[in-house]
């Protein structure tokens, strides 16, 4: 008997919240424990459990339980089947809590998969035990997803105190009021107009005050002396019109973002649609000197492949700058996706000053994470060359020279080749624009499974140079071929299912046995990429044009693909996985190591490995639905 008790002691102190109880404490709860058996499809609870009916937890012990949610059917309804929406599982270790709050899970039945071992304790007797430690009787108030979106909640909260940019809102940083000019003013009037007030650039306005436009130094040489134009033309002849304004409640980070990616350096600032000021890129780079601002304004003025290598070198420093700033993983991946971004676009003109300009329009478009924004430092590269369908032959040496340049160029600067050779320089992916068609048109309406599972990445592709109408095209053919083609939905989710979350059945973590990862778990594979899967199928059912994970799950909630809460508690997972990686590899690249995405449990809390296991739970929970649909 005592040895039955110090197993049951030991099991119960090595689970959570129990982990740092004093063994007293322990013992006294056991002592409240019932020891309860039931067999397999039985529902809790049940007469036999819990004669007294009075609200109990459940900790399995052996076996597992499923809690599902049903629907109940109206009284006008004959058929009295229900729907049943799978929340979550109950493994070794995991604690049932929803008797305890039927407030909070309604419509709720508890069902064990196979016969089970429990100890059953009475919510009281619990809550007696710990009355003088809120904390534990927080954690019993609280769902798996609950902890976890509240571990993200502190994770942003710390951001915000942490980071500079990130938490810097614009209103702090821009120059007002903003310079303009009338657009009906001359270009005569406009370039007197910026000598005197000794500015690079004007916004023009129209009669109501409403941008119409932007007008700097560049254009004046480029489109008005260059071209030959009449200085007493009106400025709307030269000055660009398409322009990009931002609201003046966004932050300073975001307008980082904005302005790399696009490669502008002035962002006329709006309140409510007005004009309001204007910030430049010399604002931004005053405020937060070496950042990605500044390494990539320097890219953009590299004139060779080897000054691109020496400034690439910086980017690791820069990731770990971010990580210990605090700054989230969502906008890190932005921030590193825009780098990469610069760095291709400067090869690409590179190569044109070598080769000349293309003979035909393309489209380098770059796949996978850097699509998603979601890239890290010294990832491999995924790109190809969309071509436009006029391309002859003759042009094909051409494309091919740009192909081996870009890519060997990204490779020099840390971006290794990808090992699944999803490159501009493998022909398969270096196709006009029609062939491209042909490609989606195979993959959607004809899907192979093996083929699927190497194209899926090309589910996930952004314009980085050249003429954006071809893959706009693509992308919106293939949406409104993808909310109709049920089999390639079907063949994608369990491709999709292929890579688990790596948690085993006793509820420890699943980690690799052997070779050089021995006891770690992959991040990345077992973790981030199924939830990049799950949310690449549910934009592809629902016609979702987003690339960015988050962002698809945002879209995608409340469909009948996903409901709300699902999004919400995936947006956590991948968030809360995302920052461990970063901290991971931050670490590793601080120390000199290359970065990777095996961590070992030993590197992080016990409280950090229990939102792991909440994070991994909300994974399989999903997966599990859609294993149910397919």
């Amino acid at each position: 008997m005592d040895n039955e008790l110090s197993e049951i002691y030991a099991f119960i102190g090595g689970i959570a919240p129990f982990e740092q109880v004093p063994l007293e404490r322990i013992i006294k709860l056991v002592s409240h424990i019932n020891i309860c058996y039931i067999t397999q499809h039985q529902q809790l609870p049940t007469d036999k459990l819990n004669a007294n009916s009075a609200p109990s937890f459940y900790i399995v012990r052996k076996g597992a339980l499923s809690y599902v949610k049903t629907e109940v059917a109206s009284d006008c309804q004959q058929d009295q089947s229900q729907d049943k929406e799978l929340i979550g599982k109950y493994g070794e270790g995991d604690i049932c809590t929803v008797f305890c709050y039927p407030d909070k899970y309604p419509d709720i039945e508890v069902i064990a998969e196979e016969d089970c071992l429990l100890y059953c304790i009475e919510k009281q007797a619990l809550l007696d035990c710990f009355s003088d430690t809120p904390a534990i009787i927080h954690f019993f108030e609280q769902s798996a997803a609950e902890r976890l979106k509240n571990q993200v909640t502190a994770l942003h909260e710390q951001a915000m105190v942490d980071a500079t940019l990130a938490n810097t809102g614009i209103d702090q940083l821009y120059q007002s009021p903003a310079a303009t000019i009338k657009l009906n003013s001359s270009i005569s009037e406009t370039a007197q107009k910026m000598t005197e007030l000794g500015f690079s650039c004007l916004v023009v306005v129209d009669a109501a005050n409403k941008v119409c436009g932007i007008v700097t130094d560049k254009d004046f040489r480029r489109r008005c002396i260059a071209q030959g134009i009449d200085p007493n033309e009106p400025i709307s002849a030269i000055m660009t019109a398409d322009i990009t304004t931002m609201d003046v409640r966004n932050t300073a980070f975001n307008a980082l973002i904005t302005m790399t990616s696009r490669h502008i350096h002035h962002l006329p600032i709006t309140d409510q649609g007005q004009l309001c000021g204007m910030l430049t890129i010399t604002d931004l780079m005053y405020f937060a000197e070496q950042n990605a601002i500044s390494l990539t304004s320097q890219i953009h003025k590299s004139s060779s492949v080897d000054e691109l290598v020496e400034l690439s070198q910086l980017l690791p420093k820069l990731q770990i700058r971010m990580a210990k700033l605090g700054i989230p993983a969502e906008q890190v991946g932005k921030s590193v996706s825009a780098i990469t971004m610069a760095i291709t676009i400067r090869l690409i003109e590179i190569a044109e000053q070598l080769y000349g300009r293309a003979p035909v329009p393309f489209a380098w478009v770059a796949a996978g994470s850097q699509a998603r924004q979601e890239q890290m430092a010294q990832s491999d590269q995924d790109n190809a060359l969309i071509i436009d369908n006029s391309m002859q032959p003759e042009h094909a040496p051409w494309f091919e020279k740009l192909a081996i340049f870009v890519c060997d160029g990204l490779a020099k600067c840390g971006f290794i080749y990808c090992p699944g050779d999803i490159m501009a320089t493998n022909p398969k992916w270096r196709q006009t624009e029609a062939k491209w068609q042909q490609y989606f048109h195979t993959w959607i309406n004809s899907p192979d499974p093996k083929a699927l599972l190497q194209c899926s990445v090309f589910f996930d592709l952004t314009t980085i140079y050249g003429d954006t109408t071809l893959l706009a095209r693509l992308q919106r053919q293939t949406l409104a071929r993808t909310q109709k083609a049920s089999l390639f939905i079907a063949h994608l989710s369990r491709n999709a299912l292929q890579f688990k979350p790596p948690l085993g059945f006793f509820r420890d973590f699943v980690l690799i046995s052997n070779g050089d990862n021995k006891k770690t778990m992959d991040l990345k594979h077992n973790g981030i990429a199924p939830i990049v899967d799950l949310a690449r199928i549910y934009a592809l059912q629902q016609g979702i044009s987003a690339v960015n994970t988050i962002e698809r799950l945002r879209q995608a909630a409340g469909t009948p693909a996903l409901t709300k809460a699902s999004a919400d508690n995936l947006i956590d997972a991948f968030e809360f996985l995302t920052t461990l990686r970063l901290s991971h590899q931050a670490s590793q690249l601080t120390h000199g190591h290359k970065a990777d995405n095996y961590l070992s449990p030993k590197e992080i809390s016990k409280l950090e490995r229990e939102h792991l296991k909440d994070a991994f739970k909300v994974i399989k929970t999903l997966q599990d639905n859609r294993q149910a649909v397919y």
